[in-house]
């Protein structure tokens, strides 16, 4: 099993650069066009702000940019939710996110969610892929909520042949970083309750624009870079540097070795070029404001 894992595109509505002056849509396309030669995979997966303002005319991009790679391997699509993505909308143009070769909804089963969190389940050659929706309107952090941890509960009560493979989009596992403790997952006890002894063989996530691995109780833990651009940790401590580079991951289960994550960086001119950056006393404002009970 080989997922090809992106995350992070924040496709807007309106075509062009963004307010940091990267073009959004150019840098997925840059990416896929370096993945070309890459037919290796079984599937794909979006792990989360998929779009950046929430317009069904982003999803619409990335059904149609990403749902077209995925399709000419003859593979699904699977895409979870961020917190810059708005459910209704990802609803309208994704469906419950698990999408077929031929673009219909291939999820054998759905969170039934009043408030419409997107989750939901659907195997591929044996592996059974669980997407979580991590969404906290509003605010940058994300929770799991008790509705979608029963569910979780009930859906990995019965075994799946080759294990579950779990994604969403706001890690449980930081650095001693204060953005990333600030705006991860905040109940990460909560999962690790929930997949306890489970047959889940790794979590997938984005969320933070850089690579980190780690262990949630031993289960691995996996964050990709993001596409769109990526953070700096090359800073002084407490500082935040974003840089030019679209990224995405190959994760190969199965394999005596597995679970294992090679990272790919699109061939870019202007790759490590500075997107913004905050010093330390910005970025502590920033934690600040969007930290516990901040919205944003």
């Amino acid at each position: 099993m080989r997922i090809l894992q992106l995350s992070d595109t924040h496709i807007q509505r309106a075509p062009g650069p963004n307010r940091h002056g990267v073009d959004p849509t150019a840098s997925l396309r840059l990416m896929l066009d370096a993945l070309e030669h890459r037919r290796d995979v079984d599937a794909v997966l979006v792990t989360g702000d998929v779009a950046d303002d929430g317009s069904a005319e982003a999803y619409t991009v990335v059904r149609d940019l990403v749902g077209a790679f995925a399709r000419e391997r003859d593979v699904p699509l699977l895409l979870t939710t961020g917190n810059h993505d708005e459910r209704q909308a990802f609803a309208k143009v994704l469906g419950s996110g698990h999408l077929a070769v031929d673009g219909t909804d291939r999820a054998e089963s759905v969170l039934d969610s009043p408030e419409g969190e997107r989750a939901a389940v659907s195997t591929i050659d044996g592996y059974r892929f669980v997407t979580l929706d991590s969404l906290v309107p509003g605010h940058v952090h994300g929770v799991l909520t008790p509705l979608q941890l029963d569910w979780l509960r009930a859906v990995l009560a019965t075994p799946s042949v080759n294990g579950t493979v779990l994604a969403f989009h706001h890690p449980p596992v930081t650095l001693d970083v204060p953005s990333q403790k600030a705006f991860g997952l905040w109940n990460p006890a909560d999962l690790a309750d929930a997949i306890r002894g489970t047959d889940v063989r790794v979590v997938l996530t984005g969320h933070f624009h850089l690579q980190l691995f780690g262990l949630l109780e031993g289960t691995p833990v996996w964050v990709t870079p993001g596409v769109v651009n990526r953070i700096d940790l090359t800073t002084v401590p407490g500082a935040e540097r974003a840089v030019r580079g679209a990224s995405a991951t190959l994760v190969d289960l199965g394999g005596p070795s597995s679970p294992m994550f090679h990272t790919f960086h699109a061939p870019d001119p202007r790759a490590h070029e500075v997107v913004y950056e905050l010093d330390v006393e910005a970025s502590r404002r920033v934690v600040e404001r969007f930290g516990p009970g901040g919205a944003g």
